[in-house]
């Protein structure tokens, strides 16, 4: 059997020693007889299974005591309503600063649900950039400031932070939670969707800062509620359990291999591969401004519709697959996540040497 090197931007490539241990205990776990698929979420085995994952990512990220973990479904899509609804309560308002699609979104559901304030926007650019911080206006009423940390799509990142005061962060890390070290503490919210950096779809990682917590209106829907799940640890209702499973899996290879430090390390040096051939090429060009660029999702194009097209066909033929741009950006998007090896961004970069020479 041959694997492809998938640079999908998600559902994503997992490790294969992921793969291969997940395959090897498909059939009985840990001999309870069962798959985990199989296991009942009450089950002290799988208490066991979510405890583990949840003690794993504490020591990974290096999260404080105040802050809770919460494994949840619907994807960051359902984040984009759930915040708002349970920490948008003091001033029925929150900052945003724009910056691709899946902002966009956030304002989108936000404004069902109060007033959204847009300080800055990198629309008028194909958001090909992160706006300065240096004039924002924060709104000291705001009852948050909401950012997408990388952007999948049109491929930047923030680099720095910007500085709202006392008011907390609301971080959306989908694409790049466990890619770099973060400081938790400067965040009020982190939260990320599995299939990218975690695991298979169907998993949504939320940390939450205690305290935040409590804004909460007890009247919301139970599902709805951080504090709900939060005091039934993830398990109010039936949990994504072979999802959450898997998330073990990749923490304890991503544990094995050093931890995040060690990761990022890696993940700069797949980055700097293909950016600096990108750079010297005189066939392909970036999309983004480079001080902002992605570590996770590297975008590109030739500049032409057509010979796009041809170079993600032929690399499709050279087992590269997914590198076509997403629809509303064109071009190419590499997505070199922490399980993509540095073997599948150097046989990219030969691929593009190649076409380069009977294209250029």
């Amino acid at each position: 059997m041959a694997r492809v090197y998938n640079f999908s931007a998600g559902p994503a490539v997992l490790p294969e020693s992921v793969l291969k241990k997940a395959a090897g205990e498909m059939l009985e776990y840990r001999d309870s007889g069962m798959s985990v698929m199989e296991m009942s979420h009450r089950s002290p085995l799988f208490m066991d299974i979510m405890n583990e994952t949840e003690e794993l990512l504490v020591r990974l990220m290096n999260i404080p005591a105040d802050y809770q973990v919460l494994f949840l479904q619907g994807g960051a899509s359902l984040q984009f309503a759930m915040i708002p609804m349970n920490i948008m309560t003091a001033n029925k308002t929150f900052d945003i600063i724009h910056t691709g699609a899946w902002t966009k979104n956030a304002i989108k559901e936000g404004e069902k649900l109060g007033k959204v304030n847009v300080l800055a926007s990198s629309e008028d650019r194909m958001y090909a950039y992160i706006p300065s911080f240096e004039n924002l206006k924060f709104n000291s009423n705001a009852d948050y400031l909401h950012i997408c940390y990388n952007n999948t799509i049109y491929g930047t990142k923030y680099n720095t932070l910007p500085d709202p005061g006392n008011t907390p962060i609301v971080a959306d890390m989908s694409s790049c939670i466990l890619s770099e070290d973060y400081d938790v503490s400067k965040y009020g919210i982190i939260f990320a969707g599995a299939q990218k950096n975690i695991g298979p779809a169907g998993v949504t990682i939320v940390i939450i800062k205690k305290d935040l917590m409590k804004r909460a209106d007890k009247n919301l829907p139970s599902m709805l509620n951080f504090n709900v799940h939060a005091e039934n640890r993830s398990l109010f209702n039936t949990p994504p359990t072979y999802a959450i499973y898997m998330s073990k899996l990749v923490f304890e290879w991503l544990r094995d291999m050093g931890g995040v430090k060690e990761i990022e390390k890696i993940n700069r040096h797949k980055a700097a591969l293909l950016y600096d051939y990108i750079d010297n090429s005189k066939l392909f060009k970036g999309n983004v401004d480079k001080e902002f660029r992605s570590l996770m999702n590297v975008t590109f194009s030739t500049g032409s519709k057509e010979l796009d097209a041809l170079f993600v066909k032929d690399a499709e033929k050279k087992s590269l697959t997914n590198l076509a741009g997403h629809k509303t950006a064109g071009g190419m998007r590499a997505s070199i996540y922490n399980a993509m090896p540095v073997e599948g961004v150097q046989h990219l970069v030969e691929f593009m040497k190649k076409f380069e020479v009977e294209h250029a």
